[in-house]
C-alpha cells in the first residue's frame, strides 16, 4: 500500500507539472516583489544610520547671527556640554578665484587639526599613488556645484583672503597689507580628491514634493540657502596658510557643528530623536544665554528628510500594490488548488476504496502545494534582495547614497509568504475535507455537467441572433460557468489595474514634469512585475480550464473540426474573459492611481497621457497572446482515445 500511495504521489507531481510551476512563478512573482519593495525602504533607513554614525554627523547646526561669529568663550562653553571631539567650528570665507581659466565664487574651509564631527565622504582620490605638496579636498559636482577634477591646481592670494575677511567684519583691511609682497602671500594648492559632505548629499536639488517647509537646502556643511550662489567648495588645512599670516587668518567661527552623545537615538528619525534635539537645544541656549544665534537640526536638512521621505513613499506606494498582488495571487492559487483536486476526484475514489483515511489522502496535496509554494518561496526571498538592491542603487541619480547597507528586512517578506501559504493549506484541506467525505462512488462518477439555460445575450435578440454559430457557443461557454468566468475576470482586472497605475506613474516622471529618477525607476519596476504576474494569472487559469476540458476538446476533434478550429474554440473563450477583465481592470486601475498619487501628493488622474489607457490593455492582450501560443501544442496534442474514456 505505501507502494502503492508513493505511486500516485510521484504522478500528482508528473501529471500537474504546469500548475506547480505556476504556482511557484505565482509566488516568485508577488512575494519576490513585495519584499524588494518593503526591503529597499529598510536599506534606506538603516543605510542612512549607519552613515550618521560613520561619518559623525552633526545632530546641531548653531549659527551664528553676528558677523564675528561665535566668541571662544561660547565655543568652549559648548565643548564643555559634549566634549571637545564633539563639537567642530566651521571657519570658512568665500573668494573670487581663477579656477581653469574661469572666474568662479568658491568658498574656503579651513579645517584646523583633524575633523571628529561631518567626516567628509571620499568619492575620489589619487592618493596613495600621488602624493601632493599641499593637497586640498573639492567638494563633488552636482546639480548647484561645478566641480574641480583631481590634480586641478589653484591659486590662492591670502591678501584677497584677508581683503575679504574685512570687508565680512565691516572693516577695513591692514594698511601693511599692501607692503607685502605678492609671493609671500601666494600658494599652489592641488585638488588631491573629491569628497561629499555627509549632510549635503542630495544630487538633485529639484524634488520639492518631500522637502518640509522648513526643510532648507544647505551650503555644503552649514546650513544656508546662499548654497545655490557658489561654484565650488574647498577643504584646506590650516597648514597652508603662510607663517607671515598665522592663525590671524583664520575666519571667524560661523558655526558650530555638534554630534550628541547618544548616537543611537537617530535611527532614521525614530519617535524619541526629534524630543532628544529638542531636549539638548534648551541646554545650549542655557549657555548661550544671549540667543544671538540659529539652531538647526536635520529635520532641517534637505539632503537628509528628502532621501529618508523618498524611502517611505516607496514603502507607502508598496504598501498599497502589496494588498494588489497579494489578492490576486490568493485568488489564482487558490483557484489552481481547489480545481487540482476537482480532477483527481477518481484518484481520491480509488484511495479511499484501499482503506487510506481522509488525511493521508489530502497530505499529497498539502505536500504538492507545499513545495511549490515553498520552491517559489525560496525564490521570492532572493528576488526581494536583489529587487530592493536595485530600488537602493537608482537612488543614486537624486543622491550620492551613503554605502548600502547589509542588514535585510524580513517583515514585508514573512507576512506575504504566510498569507499565500496559509491560503493555499486551508483551500487544500477545505476541498480535500469535502471531497474524503464523499462516497468512492459518487466520486468514481465524473460530476455532473452544469444544466444547460439561456444566457443574458439571449435574452437581447438584436445582439444574439446576428452572433454566428461558434460565437454563441463562445458565449454559452463562457457564461454558464459563472465561478470560473468570474475568477478570470478579477484576476485579469487586478493584472491590469496594476499594469495601470505602473504606466501612470511612469506618465508621471516622464511627461508630468515629476523630476524624479528615482520614482521613475519603481514605476518601471511596477510596469515589469504587473506584466509578469499578467501573464503567469492567464496561463495558470487558462491552463486548468484545458486541463479541465480535455473530453470536450477530443469530442471535437473526434468530430472532425481541424488543429485551428478546435484552438480557436478555446482561444475564443480566453479573448472574450481577458477583454471583459480588461474593462474591469480600468476601475480598478483607476483605485490604484488614485492611491499612489495621494501618496506621492502629486498628480492626478486627469492628467495622464491618453496613451496610457491604450497601452495598458494592449500589454495585458499582448501577454494573453503569448499565453495561447504556449498552450495551443498542449491543445492539439490532447490523446482523444485516454480522454474519451468515460467511467459510467
Amino acid at each position: 500500500m505505501v507502494k502503492t500511495y508513493l505511486k500516485t504521489l510521484v504522478r500528482v507531481f508528473q501529471k500537474h507539472i504546469a500548475r506547480f510551476l505556476s504556482i511557484i512563478f505565482m509566488v516568485l512573482v508577488s512575494v519576490g516583489f513585495i519584499a524588494g519593495i518593503g526591503g529597499s525602504t529598510n536599506k534606506v533607513d538603516q543605510s542612512l544610520s549607519n552613515y550618521y554614525k560613520a561619518q559623525n554627523v552633526s545632530d546641531l547646526i548653531l549659527k551664528s547671527k553676528r558677523d564675528e561669529g561665535f566668541t571662544q568663550e561660547e565655543a568652549d562653553a559648548v565643548r564643555a556640554l559634549y566634549g571637545e571631539e564633539n563639537v567642530n567650528a566651521g571657519n570658512s570665507v568665500d573668494v573670487n578665484l581663477t579656477v581653469g581659466e574661469e572666474e568662479q565664487l568658491v568658498r574656503l574651509y579651513f579645517l584646523k587639526g583633524k575633523r571628529t564631527v561631518n567626516t567628509l565622504h571620499a568619492v575620489k582620490s589619487d592618493a596613495p599613488t600621488v602624493v601632493y605638496e599641499r593637497p586640498v579636498s573639492a567638494e563633488r559636482q552636482d546639480n548647484r556645484i561645478k566641480g574641480v577634477p583631481v590634480g586641478t591646481e589653484i591659486t590662492l592670494n591670502f591678501k584677497d583672503v584677508v581683503t575679504q575677511l574685512a570687508e565680512q567684519g565691516g572693516k577695513e583691511p591692514p594698511a601693511q597689507l599692501a607692503l607685502l609682497p605678492d609671493k609671500m602671500a601666494t600658494v599652489t594648492v592641488t585638488v588631491a580628491e573629491i569628497v561629499t559632505s555627509p549632510i549635503s548629499f542630495a544630487v538633485d536639488g529639484e524634488i520639492s514634493y518631500t522637502n518640509p517647509e522648513n526643510a532648507e537646502v544647505p551650503d555644503s556643511i552649514g546650513g544656508l540657502d546662499d548654497f545655490v550662489l557658489l561654484d565650488n567648495i574647498l577643504y584646506l588645512s590650516t597648514d597652508v596658510i603662510p607663517v607671515v599670516f598665522g592663525n590671524a587668518l583664520l575666519p571667524a567661527a560661523g558655526d558650530l557643528y555638534v554630534a550628541l552623545p547618544d548616537r543611537e537615538a537617530f535611527d532614521a528619525f525614530s519617535r524619541g530623536y526629534r524630543p532628544y534635539l529638542e531636549q539638548e537645544a534648551q541646554k545650549i541656549a542655557a549657555v548661550l544665554s544671549d540667543g544671538d544665534y540659529r539652531a538647526l537640526t536635520l529635520y532641517d536638512n534637505y539632503s537628509f528628510v528628502s532621501l529618508h521621505a523618498y524611502g517611505e513613499k516607496v514603502m507607502e506606494i508598496g504598501i498599497v500594490l502589496m494588498v494588489a498582488f497579494l489578492f490576486i495571487t490568493a485568488l489564482v492559487v487558490l483557484s489552481n488548488m481547489t480545481r487540482l483536486m476537482e480532477e483527481e476526484r477518481a484518484q481520491i475514489a480509488c484511495l479511499r476504496t484501499l482503506g487510506y483515511d481522509g488525511f493521508r489522502i489530502v497530505f499529497k496535496y498539502i505536500l504538492f502545494a507545499m513545495l511549490a509554494t515553498g520552491i517559489g518561496g525560496v525564490g521570492a526571498y532572493f528576488v526581494g534582495i536583489g529587487l530592493a538592491s536595485m530600488i537602493y542603487y537608482v537612488f543614486n541619480y537624486s543622491f550620492d547614497m551613503p554605502p548600502m547597507s547589509a542588514s535585510v528586512m524580513l517583515w514585508f517578506f514573512l507576512v506575504t509568504y504566510f498569507v499565500i501559504v496559509i491560503t493555499t493549506l486551508l483551500a487544500t484541506l477545505l476541498a480535500g475535507h469535502r471531497m474524503t467525505r464523499e462516497k468512492p462512488a459518487d466520486l468514481l462518477r465524473p460530476k455532473v455537467p452544469k444544466a444547460g439555460k439561456k444566457v443574458i445575450l439571449e435574452r437581447i435578440p438584436f445582439l444574439w441572433n446576428k452572433l454566428s454559430f461558434k460565437y454563441k457557443s463562445t458565449m454559452r461557454n463562457v457564461l454558464r460557468y459563472k465561478s470560473r468566468f468570474l475568477m478570470t475576470v478579477i484576476a485579469v482586472a487586478g493584472s491590469m489595474g496594476l499594469v495601470l497605475a505602473g504606466l501612470a506613474l511612469l506618465d508621471l516622471c516622464l511627461f508630468g514634469n515629476f523630476g524624479s529618477p528615482s520614482i521613475m525607476a519603481l514605476a518601471v519596476i511596477i510596469v515589469i512585475f504587473a506584466g509578469l504576474l499578467t501573464a503567469v494569472v492567464i496561463y495558470t487559469l487558462t491552463n486548468i480550464n484545458v486541463s479541465e476540458r480535455n473530453r470536450e476538446i477530443a469530442t471535437l476533434m473526434v468530430l472532425g473540426y481541424f488543429d485551428k478550429e478546435v484552438t480557436g474554440y478555446i482561444y475564443r473563450e480566453i479573448y472574450v474573459n481577458t477583454v471583459v477583465g480588461i474593462l474591469f481592470g480600468y476601475p480598478a486601475g483607476l483605485l490604484l492611481m488614485w492611491f499612489v498619487f495621494s501618496i506621492i501628493g502629486f498628480g492626478a488622474i486627469a492628467s495622464v497621457s491618453w496613451f496610457v489607457w491604450l497601452i495598458a490593455p494592449f500589454i495585458t492582450l499582448l501577454f494573453t497572446f503569448l499565453v495561447t501560443l504556449a498552450l495551443r501544442r498542449k491543445i492539439v496534442k490532447i490523446d482523444m482515445n485516454e480522454s474519451l474514456k468515460a467511467i459510467e
